[in-house]
């Protein structure tokens, strides 16, 4: 999720700046990621890219499948973070253009500021859905919860005592990061304060 994060933070920006060749470079990416299945994705990165390279680059497992959900999520992120930044008022930017502050004082320090509180929502439910994602590392030998569960049940046949306790343990993951999303929502929500204006939630 730190890798999604960071690239959408970079490409939302991109995405909301006056340069169009580098625009286009990430609305291509967006548009490749987001229409190509999670599960492809893991694969090429895992054994695909081994292939394409003629056993070059071999990633490991673990790092296959950090760098395949990582990527996924930055393209989603870079959608999450084009629509915070683009809903922060207009006047926000004008102000900041007359202070003569820099493109990047104004995005550091007025404009980021207040995308990120709108963007947690969203980034909420992305962050829930990587959880979910995560069971698809079984293609790749992961041993995360599902394969876990797998090879639980292969062993001892008792199919739904095993799914249950791994639908469990996917709800419990799910649960604790809405927790931790309510106490930031409420941290970023208690007023929206900017440089230029202030106002109750």
């Amino acid at each position: 999720m730190l890798i999604g994060i960071a690239i959408g933070t970079i490409g939302g920006i991109v995405l909301t700046s006056l340069l169009p060749g580098l625009r286009q470079v990430v609305r291509t990416y967006v548009t490749t990621i987001r229409g190509i299945p999670v599960l492809v994705q893991i694969v090429f990165w895992y054994n695909g890219l081994s292939a394409l390279t003629n056993g070059a680059v071999n990633l490991p497992a673990y790092f296959a499948g950090i760098l395949a959900l990582g990527i996924n999520e930055g393209a989603y992120m870079t959608e999450i973070v084009r629509a915070g930044i683009q809903s922060v008022d207009r006047g926000q930017r004008e102000a900041s253009q007359a202070l003569s502050l820099s493109y990047v004082s104004m995005m550091r320090s007025v404009i980021l500021p207040q995308a990120v509180r709108i963007a947690i929502p969203p980034t909420g439910n992305q962050v829930i859905n990587l959880i979910k994602n995560t069971s698809l590392l079984f293609a790749i030998a992961i041993p995360e919860i599902f394969a876990t569960g797998t090879n639980l049940f292969s062993m001892n046949f008792k199919y739904f005592e095993v799914i249950a306790v791994v639908a469990i343990w996917y709800l419990i993951l799910a649960f604790g990061y809405g927790l931790i999303q309510r106490a930031l929502e409420r941290h970023f929500g208690r007023g929206r304060i900017g440089l230029f204006g202030s106002g109750a939630t």
